[in-house]
């Protein structure tokens, strides 16, 4: 990672998005040889050198200097690059003889493995104060300055190390307070003058931090905090950074207490280093926690807060595989350190994006702590670039793309992993001064699509351009860093002989299918030209073959070619990352043209996937079957059930008894009952209990509706509703078998009445109406009998209307007046059946509504009925009564 002044036209490495050389791969057969090498950079993130100056004066809490250790542990643990090196200081001040401003607990370590394990146990050291060795005060020169001697000393080990680029240099500051050198004699002779001279030489060394190209970050927590003071030291110091992404210029930061310490200094040492934080989840052991790291992140940590070493951490990739805490394992390499400490990290290169599982165990008795799981990550993408002309011209006009990968070979589609994205792109060469222009990922041209993450811009080649040339990317994205290789072209002098085109759609294929190509060449030379075509920087695994791979273009006219790609069979699904090139073999492979591989591998198709139409209409098929069974089904049983049905025993010519089949009496159609009449009682019919059904008498419906009697022990006899049939000594008569129900769950059914009376009633509701009657004859009650009053009236669920005659021997006369009521058990055949009484026939208004009766068949009928009367008269003869028969109409009663 290299930085920038921020006065400086030029973005360096932590804002790099490097661009592959001219289709250069060392050791990659068929590839195209670019005009020279490119050193390939170092693999991993570039290292920072960094010091963790922490507050150790006695305004602080125990446990404000135990947070403030974990969260130096944190740093020192979760530093995603083994190249770092990392010191941690402590400070108070000077006050009287043996003491010192400064405590150096962690000498300048490289962040390897072994070094993890050593800041591990060093940085513990911050959690004791010896007040013989350090003032209670706060010398923020003196620990400024030790921080910055630390980080810019020469390496001592020489070679490699000392010739390697310099590492950008931060110091994180932590603090509680404000400057405090009031008892401390080297800054003057009273608590003035030492004050004054205090912020006298915290300028001048924050002065020297700038020069030295140290950054100075500081992060106070607390309310008494000289916020004015930490905002001068992150201003004075230098004031390079990372990349332009805002927030990674230094700044001061300021949080409630010290428990908010280990976040906010992760999320400052992640914007200082140009690294990314994903917050995880917490919880208290045993514990399952969990953290995202996200597809374009190419190295990371995830590390522990677990405050108590005895916590136990078990690490679980997205695949839920348990992972090593050392070594590799399916193309990542793991490295954990700080297991023995209150800070646990597990670094990690090339990490399985998604959720990972963190798993929590501890003792009895150290299951108190809550414990916090983050994750640093950075992502250093390789990238894809084509420039069209792939050699041009001075003066003319030329387009740049470019798309990139992650580490794994994953080309990066989704925008949205690159938030705040900007590209840029410097053209350096002989002849002319270095040209910056702007790439762009917004759909207008020469841009072809926005959002799908390949950027596009263009430029003029300088008119003095001469020789080769040398394309540099530039980029600023929160997280996103460069592996910062050039692309080198050539200017073509006068007008080229040979030229070519490639053109390439986009595919979608399976893994070890073919995608097809066509070459264009056109040959002005007096002789055959021989090409090559190839493919560079491809997906990893993905085995890609051109075919053919070699062609020959005929002089004096153009030709067009055609070709295919073939992929492997174990080609990674998703994007296919690379570009095929053609080059002339006979120009030291100079790159006639270039374009990506606009290929998505996507899994090849199931058996589901080829047959789920077949079964679907299959499936819909069976449903609607299964569905009309059903209801053929359903309506079967319905026509089947016998609820509602009413059976009346008859003998004599009156009814001896009844029963109505009930909701859930009716099995499948059957019901049984037995006749009760032993003793010499009244003969009653009694539902017979289940399992006796073979010593009773079975009423049973087909499911046409079709009502069969199987009388106990005889043969099954075929009923017709309302006709008698014999039963033993009885008549059975079945009526309400067409199972409708009325409102108030009552059942509709006819009514015939027959008795010695006429009447003529009219009514509404319950029935209020008029009637009389006029009868003679000869018999128990002879005489003429006229019957004149009010009463009201019960039928059943109808209404209609009729007329009746009867005969009988004697004669009474009499008449009365007063009330009448009709019995609900009588019935009557009407002539109407289930129509209501016209409005002609009704009489007085309702007072309130009642039921109405319903009858079929023959309008004479013989009804027995009874009344209240009183009269006197005499009678004698015979004779025949006529009358008409009344009807009330109205609702069914809910009460009724």
């Amino acid at each position: 990672m290299q930085w920038t002044n921020k006065g400086s036209a030029l973005l360096l490495a932590g804002a790099l998005l490097a661009l592959t050389g001219p289709l250069a791969t060392a050791g990659t057969p068929g590839a195209p040889r670019g005009p020279r090498a490119v050193a390939e950079p170092a693999e991993g993130p570039d290292p920072i050198d960094f010091a963790v100056v922490v507050d150790q004066s006695a305004s602080l809490a125990d446990k404000d200097l135990a947070r403030e250790t974990e969260a130096a542990g944190l740093l020192s643990q979760g530093e995603i690059s083994e190249r770092s090196r990392a010191t941690v200081i402590g400070f108070g001040s000077s006050e009287k003889a043996g003491q010192s401003p400064v405590r150096e607990v962690c000498a300048l370590t490289v962040a390897d493995a072994a070094g993890r394990e050593h800041l591990s146990g060093c940085v513990q050291q911050l959690n004791r104060r010896d007040a013989a060795r350090m003032g209670p005060g706060t010398d923020f020169p003196a620990a400024i300055r030790q921080a910055v001697t630390r980080l810019t000393q020469k390496s001592a080990t020489g070679g490699a190390a000392a010739k390697a680029p310099a590492a950008p240099k931060v110091v994180f500051l932590l603090t509680d307070g404000r400057l405090d050198v009031s008892d401390s004699p080297e800054y003057g002779a009273d608590p003035v003058s030492r004050r004054s001279n205090g912020e006298r030489r915290l300028t001048e060394e924050l002065a020297r931090a700038r020069a030295a190209g140290v950054q100075i970050w500081p992060l106070g927590f607390g309310t008494e905090i000289d916020r004015a003071a930490l905002t001068a030291m992150a201003e004075r110091g230098y004031r390079g950074a990372c990349s332009d992404v805002p927030g990674s210029v230094p700044h001061m930061r300021v949080v409630a207490s010290s428990a908010d310490l280990d976040k906010a200094l992760q999320e400052t040492f992640a914007a200082a280093r140009c690294a990314r934080i994903s917050h995880g989840t917490a919880g208290k052991p045993p514990a399952d926690l969990s953290v995202v790291i996200p597809p374009i992140a190419t190295d990371g940590s995830l590390t522990v807060s677990k405050h108590d070493p005895k916590v136990r951490v078990t690490y679980y990739d997205p695949a839920g595989r348990k992972v090593p805490t050392r070594g590799e394992f399916d193309g990542s390499t793991f490295e954990v350190g700080g297991q023995d400490g209150p800070v646990e990290a597990l670094r990690v290169k090339n990490p399985l994006p998604g959720r990972w599982r963190v798993h929590l165990e501890a003792p009895e008795g150290h299951r108190d702590r809550e414990v916090v799981v983050r994750a640093i990550w950075q992502g250093m993408l390789r990238s894809d670039v084509t420039l069209d002309p792939a050699s041009p011209r001075a003066g003319e006009q030329v387009t740049v793309a470019v798309r990139m990968q992650t580490r794994r070979g994953v080309t990066v589609t989704d925008p949205r992993q690159l938030a705040g994205l900007t590209v840029a792109a410097e053209l350096r060469g002989a002849g002319f001064a270095p040209v910056t222009f702007r790439l762009a990922d917004d759909g207008k041209a020469p841009d072809r699509r926005a959002g799908d993450v390949r950027f596009t811009g263009t430029l003029t080649v300088p008119a003095g351009a001469t020789g080769d040339l040398r394309l540099t990317t530039r980029m600023s994205a929160p997280g996103v860093t460069s592996d910062r290789r050039p692309l080198n072209a050539r200017i073509t002098q006068g007008t080229p002989l040979l030229t070519a085109g490639l053109a390439f759609d986009r595919a979608t294929v399976h893994p070890g299918g073919t995608v097809r190509g066509t070459l264009d060449v056109t040959n002005n030379d007096a002789g055959p030209r021989a090409l090559r075509l190839a493919v560079d920087n491809g997906t990893p695994g993905a085995e890609l073959t051109v075919s053919p791979a070699t062609v020959t273009a005929p002089p004096g006219g153009s030709t067009r070619i055609p070709f295919t790609v073939t992929l492997g069979g174990g080609t990674p699904l998703g994007e296919l990352g690379g570009r095929i090139a053609v080059v002339d073999t006979g120009d030291g492979d100079r790159v006639l043209d270039d374009d990506f591989l606009d290929v998505l591998v996507v899994a090849p198709p199931t058996w589901w996937d080829r047959w789920w139409k077949v079964v679907v209409g299959g499936a819909a098929v069976l449903a609607v079957v299964a569905a009309l069974l059903i209801a053929q089904a359903v309506v079967r049983h319905r026509r089947r059930d016998l609820t509602g049905v009413t059976l009346e025993l008859r003998g004599d010519g009156r009814v001896l008894d009844s029963l109505t089949v009930r909701r859930g009496q009716s099995v499948r159609g059957s019901f049984p009952f037995t006749v009760d009449d032993a003793g010499g009682a009244p003969p009653t019919l009694r539902r017979a209990r289940e399992g006796s059904s073979s010593g009773a008498h079975v009423l049973r419906r087909t499911g046409t509706g079709q009502l069969l009697l199987r009388p106990r022990g005889g043969a099954r006899v075929a009923l017709r509703q309302g006709e008698p049939t014999g039963l033993d000594a009885y008549e059975l008569v079945v009526r309400g078998a067409g199972g409708g129900t009325g409102r108030g769950g009552r059942t509709d059914h006819a009514r015939s009445d027959s008795g010695y009376d006429s009447d003529t009633d009219s009514g509404f509701g319950v029935g209020s109406g008029y009637g009389s009657g006029y009868a003679y004859g000869s018999g128990p009650d002879a005489g003429f009998r006229e019957d004149d009053g009010f009463g009201p009236g019960l039928g059943a669920d109808d209404e209609g209307s009729g007329f009746g005659t009867g005969d009988g021997s004697g004669s009474r006369t009499g008449e009365g007046s007063g009330s009448r009521t009709g019995d609900g058990s009588r019935s009557r055949t009407r002539t109407d059946q289930e129509a209501r009484v016209p409005w002609p026939r009704r009489f007085g208004r309702p007072r309130r509504s009642g039921r109405s009766g319903a009858g079929a068949g023959d309008p004479t009928t013989t009804d027995p009925g009874a009344g209240e009367g009183a009269g006197s008269g005499t009678s004698s003869g015979t004779g025949r009564s006529t009358g008409t028969g009344g009807a009330t109409a109205g609702d069914p009663d809910p009460n009724f």
